[in-house]
């Protein structure tokens, strides 16, 4: 059975950097998009970043471009999310998907597996 397991969340201050890291199994995810969502407490989940399964198109959400870095190891069925500079409002549950298309998206709905997320709390 196919499962992605999020780790790497924690809470840290304003300015500092985390990394958060997704464990793929059950199956071969190296030709699925990998994305990262988020959802803050009454908000909606939200596009992070995703990666193409290639590994080279990856795309940013606004809010994070230039702080935050997506990247995968194929050999090790992982992807990552390299987040610097955080603010306060990047505290949220992070979550990974796995869409099968292949080439990443924004749009949640795309995405054919989830992990359980991980929380990441940023303190002003």
């Amino acid at each position: 059975q196919a499962q992605l397991v999020e780790s790497g969340g924690g809470l840290v201050q304003a300015g500092g950097s985390l990394r958060l890291s997704c464990v793929a199994s059950g199956r071969t995810f190296s030709r699925y998009a990998m994305g990262w969502f988020r959802q803050a407490p009454g908000k909606e989940r939200e596009f992070v970043a995703s990666i193409a399964w290639n590994g080279v198109n990856t795309y940013y959400a606004d809010s994070v471009k230039g702080r935050f870095t997506v990247s995968r190891d194929n050999a090790q069925n992982t992807v990552y999310l390299q987040m610097n500079s955080l603010k306060p409002e990047d505290t949220a549950v992070y979550y990974c998907g796995a869409d099968r298309m292949g080439w990443g998206s924004n749009n949640l709905s795309e995405y054919d597996y989830w992990g359980q997320g991980t929380q990441v709390t940023v303190s002003s």
